[in-house]
């Protein structure tokens, strides 16, 4: 079977193909399909194909049971990348406050102890999942729920060409391939199948961010889930998850201790951060320090991923 052909098929048909399929549309399809010309075609936009059977092929996503025909993908790395050690961080589009910071510090963690961050480019706890990795200068990579020409949303289309600069953006569907609703399930399972690892930091009930950590459970893969307040409704997905038996997970070193790496000794706690919460007036008061080195010391230790501001609140990162 070529997968190519398949893949391309499935994304000009509209349909959700694992295997080649019967009938005289797919046997005209594979009768006019010339894969030199598709894999130039690619090329000329920047994208590349690894196919299912390709022993370049991650390992972990061709056990899972429905694996894709193969990946379109773009980026400055190749596409062994996706056979390293990796870590999927899900959770709500519209989360809190505390499940972005909490989203940002485990993607920096993660990433700053070699893993590979795994997420799927959505608002919320993917894109802070994203920037996090990206602040540690490490590796992460976004799938997509459409076309490997898209950036969806849109307004992160700076963030994924950010991540494709060191790291990879991929997707089981070919250029042109609009986002549906039923594309993002299916694209969880890329997500969940790419990792030996999933946490989920916030979820509500119902959430695509249980979708990926029960294809995981299927899978076998361990999954981390963040415990949260039993009140708030974004954390009715975790909080179940945690009494089906998802490992708690209180700071990366939790995951880390999964694939037997020793965190590095943190560094000396800049003396600021025992203040926080505070706002930049509340610290010149505190402290006694001048104004413009609070303003700076505070930009510094913000770009160091050590600390997170909203609202002219300042708080010390997780």
């Amino acid at each position: 079977m070529n997968e190519l052909a398949l893949a391309l098929y499935a994304s000009e048909s509209g349909t959700h193909l694992v295997d080649a399929p019967r009938g005289v549309a797919w046997a005209g399809h594979l009768q006019r399909f010339d894969e030199r010309s598709a894999r130039a075609r690619l090329a000329e936009k920047g994208f590349r194909f690894l196919g299912r059977s390709d022993p370049g092929f991650p390992p972990l996503l061709g056990a899972i049971h429905d694996p894709p025909a193969g990946l379109f993908f773009r980026g400055g790395a190749e596409p062994e990348l996706l056979a390293r050690p990796a870590v999927a961080v899900v959770g709500a589009r519209a989360c809190s406050g505390y499940g972005a910071t909490v989203a940002r510090g485990l993607g920096r963690d993660l990433a700053a102890a070699g893993l590979v961050v795994v997420s799927g480019l959505a608002r919320g706890v993917d894109a802070e999942a994203h920037r996090g990795a990206l602040e540690a200068g490490g590796i992460t990579v976004a799938v997509l729920g459409c076309g490997i020409d898209r950036d969806y949303p849109a307004a992160h289309a700076e963030l994924a060409r950010r991540i494709a600069e060191t790291g990879l953006v991929v997707s089981e569907y070919a250029p042109g391939v609009e986002p549906a609703p039923w594309r993002f399930p299916a694209r969880n399972r890329i997500v969940a199948g790419l990792a030996a690892a999933t946490i989920v930091v916030e979820a509500r009930e119902r959430s695509g961010a249980l979708i990926t950590a029960d294809l995981a459970l299927e899978e076998g893969r361990e999954v981390f889930a963040v415990p949260g307040e039993i009140t708030s409704s974004l954390s009715a997905g975790t909080n179940a998850l945690l009494k089906l038996g998802a490992s708690p997970l209180t700071a990366a070193t939790d995951v880390l201790a999964s694939f037997g790496i020793e965190p590095e000794p943190p560094a000396p706690r800049h003396e600021l951060l025992e203040h926080l919460p505070a706002t930049a007036d509340e610290l010149t008061r505190r402290t006694g320090l001048p104004a413009p080195e609070i303003a700076r010391t505070l930009v510094d230790l913000e770009l160091a991923g050590l600390v997170s501001a909203a609202d002219g609140l300042y708080r010390a990162s997780p």
